[in-house]
């Protein structure tokens, strides 16, 4: 699998599980008030989140978008060089 593609499913991952934090609490003030009805909808969000995360991950990692970043001095590219040094081994 490539790094850009597991970058993205990475990404997605840990936006699921921040929303997966804050979920019980929002179940919580949901529980107690008359927005019960959207507890269906804040999950589908939460979902939807997640995914949309993954594909901006997917597309932060394309060429061009890296070579944006690279100028702004926030780039990649350097941590895909084969490791040196006497760690490398």
């Amino acid at each position: 699998m490539q790094s850009k593609n597991k970058r993205a499913i990475r990404t997605a991952l840990q936006t699921l599980a921040a929303v997966a934090a804050v979920l019980p609490a929002l179940a919580a003030l949901l529980a107690d008030s008359a927005l019960a009805v959207a507890a269906p909808w804040a999950v589908a969000a939460a979902g939807t989140a997640a995914v949309a995360a993954g594909i901006v991950a997917r597309f932060m990692a394309s060429d061009p978008f890296e070579r944006l970043l690279d100028r702004f001095g926030i780039g990649l590219r350097d941590d895909t060089a084969p490791p040196s040094g006497p760690a490398a081994g």
